[in-house]
């Protein structure tokens, strides 16, 4: 299992995550995504614990909590989908009869 944590500042390091997250347990691995064009931190890491129970804790504990000057969102991970399921399957979607369900 891994946990999604969302709206981290930009500044934060993976170092800096382990130690927040080591006050609930073990922390197996953290891994914060970058922009491929910029190579800056794209606001958001995924952390992995020793134990579901040190996950559950820590999601317990952190989820809305002020870190940074920004409050976290902090969650149990959805697993990746594959690039062929987020696929529409459509052209570039102009010529869809069905607009009126798509919202902006």
């Amino acid at each position: 299992m891994s946990i999604y944590v969302g709206n981290l500042s930009y500044e934060v390091t993976s170092d800096d995550l382990s130690e927040v997250f080591a006050e609930y347990g073990t922390v197996s691995r953290v891994q914060v995504p970058m922009d491929r064009e910029t190579g800056k931190m794209r606001g958001f890491a995924f952390v992995e614990m020793a134990s579901e129970a040190e996950e559950a804790a820590a999601i317990a504990a952190l989820d809305g909590a002020e870190w940074m000057g920004r409050d976290l969102k902090v969650n149990k991970a959805k697993p990746r989908e594959d690039n062929n399921k987020r696929s529409s399957g459509g052209g570039g979607g102009w010529g869809d009869k069905d607009r009126s369900s798509r919202r902006y």
